[in-house]
């Protein structure tokens, strides 16, 4: 349908997590490419705390998760978050779908994250078409739609797993939240809830590629309507169709990204170990202190970004003693360290934004899986 200078207006509605949060902020720059008027709907607890945001021509507005002022950190658990953000997040987003149309922008599809589900309630009591966009890998989506269809019984018994449209896998080659039944049960519970009402979406996109995963893709499309429409990561690394698009565009971090690529400037090309584990994983003291003595005496250079609130683990003084061929920082800019000449190798948590960079940018990856989807990206 096409309205003028507009073909039609999409609202984006992610989970108010960074790593959610970009791949369909790409998604959007995307369609907006298309003459497709996009707008980001972020919280206003993100909005307020996000240290840059540059979301180009999509327009970004609020609603709200019921935690102003803290956001998730402000729940006393995350069923509490979960709860309080679909009751407070389906009044703000009614009345932000109300506001836009009352301006004269109404809204003509909603793509929202899954992990979010009562948007699509939401998007459905207005009339609206949606379409629900999965952040993970589609391999890891089916096997939790397995579980969550009852074809997959936990806890897993017997040597091998078979789950339709994959190869025959090892129980430890399960998501972790499969593989160790009934830990972090609450979190587990959000990701069965993805599927409560996905039936009921009027498309299914996968931030994956046809190449990458052709058996599973062949396999879900059996059922719903799915478009792979990844990797989302900005057009300067993949294809240049969109102009200076080299970031996300969004992050809730502090910005190192001068110290990060001078240091990597004085450096012979690939010559530089990178490491990484993502804004989520918690290594425990004594793996902080093997990763730290394996860079030590690899005799190798590195760049490890080591979160604020991790730093703490890392050996007495290490930065200071390590300085003449390490760097440690809280936050670093991925994808320009990951392009990056001197960059050789990428020590990795297996996240499924930080899979893509690397096979997008073609870095060698060391894996160091962590939880939940990680065992089985890595097996990918």
């Amino acid at each position: 349908m096409d309205t003028g200078e507009h073909k039609a207006h999409c609202l984006i509605v992610p989970l108010p997590f960074q790593g959610h949060i970009n791949p369909m902020l790409q998604f959007a720059k995307r369609l907006t490419h298309k003459r497709v008027k996009t707008t980001l709907s972020l919280t206003r607890f993100i909005l307020k705390t996000t240290n840059r945001l540059s979301a180009g021509s999509v327009s970004v507005r609020a609603i709200s998760d019921g935690f102003d002022e803290g956001g998730r950190a402000q729940a006393k658990s995350s069923e509490e978050y979960q709860a309080r953000f679909e009751q407070i997040g389906r009044q703000t987003l009614a009345e932000l779908l109300l506001d836009l149309a009352d301006s004269g922008q109404p809204v003509d599809c909603v793509v929202y994250d899954p992990f979010i589900p009562w948007v699509l309630d939401v998007a459905k009591g207005f009339g609206l078409l949606a379409a629900a966009f999965f952040t993970q890998s589609c391999a890891v989506d089916n096997i939790y739609y397995q579980v969550f269809r009852g074809e997959l019984k936990l806890p897993i018994a017997g040597g091998e797993v078979a789950v339709p449209g994959l190869p025959l896998m090892k129980p430890d080659e399960m998501p972790s939240f499969i593989y160790v039944h009934g830990s972090y049960p609450a979190t587990f519970q959000m990701l069965l809830n993805q599927f409560r009402n996905v039936d009921r979406a009027d498309w299914i996109f996968i931030n994956t590629f046809d190449k990458l995963e052709e058996e599973v893709l062949e396999w879900v499309t059996r059922f719903w309507r799915v478009k792979a429409i990844g990797p989302t990561i900005p057009s300067t690394y993949l294809d240049k169709r969109l102009q200076d698009d080299k970031e996300y565009g969004l992050n809730i971090f502090s910005s190192t990204t001068n110290t990060c690529v001078n240091w990597l400037n004085e450096r012979q090309p690939k010559s530089v170990v990178y490491v990484s584990l993502g804004s989520l994983a918690q290594l425990t003291a004594e793996q902080t202190e093997e990763l730290a003595w394996a860079l030590t005496t690899c005799d190798k250079h590195f760049l490890w970004v080591v979160r604020s609130s991790e730093q703490a683990k890392l050996p007495t003084n290490f930065s200071e003693e390590t300085s003449k061929n390490g760097l440690v920082v809280s936050w670093c800019p991925q994808l320009e360290v990951l392009a990056h000449e001197a960059v050789g190798c990428f020590i990795t948590h297996c996240g499924w934004n930080s899979t893509l960079e690397g096979l997008s940018l073609g870095v060698p990856m060391v894996a160091m899986p962590q939880w939940t989807d990680r065992a089985r990206t890595l097996s990918l």
